[in-house]
């Protein structure tokens, strides 16, 4: 597969309703899962979209989720840096890129083992961009 980039956009709370509407535009498959469906059942954000992703017919796909209200680090939410560039797949520059990336800024999640198997991390680069990964378990 190698990698991919793709917008991932941030809500404060709507990101369901938000990736709904955008389905009834642009079509497709939209694939959404919660914080607590990611592990967390009990956390008093578990209904929080924590990754929806729509693919569309026309070869687009975008990403979403809800602000993580209590995540140190994280810019505050305001409408307007509400926006992230997803970098996702299973090619080994990507810890590289995250690495290079962290250089000045600030990690708002340290890239390691996820509850759904993957590694995965965030990070705000020295510029005040959010950037997130994911890569893609080997399966064995």
């Amino acid at each position: 597969m190698g990698s991919q980039v793709n917008p991932c956009i941030t809500f404060n709370g709507n990101a369901r309703q938000a990736l709904e509407f955008y389905r009834e535009v642009f079509g497709g498959e939209l694939a959404v899962g919660t914080v607590g469906d990611f592990g967390s059942p009990d956390s008093p954000h578990a209904g929080k979209v924590m990754h929806a992703r729509l693919d569309t017919p026309a070869g687009y796909t975008l990403m979403a989720w809800d602000f993580p209200d209590d995540r140190p680090g994280h810019p505050p939410y305001r409408p307007g840096n509400n926006v992230a560039v997803f970098l996702g797949g299973d090619d080994g520059d990507l810890r590289e890129y995250f690495e290079k990336l962290s250089v000045g800024g600030t990690v708002t999640l340290p890239l390691e083992e996820q509850v759904w198997g993957d590694e995965a991390g965030s990070l705000v680069d020295r510029f005040g961009i959010s950037w997130m990964f994911n890569i893609t378990a080997q399966q064995q």
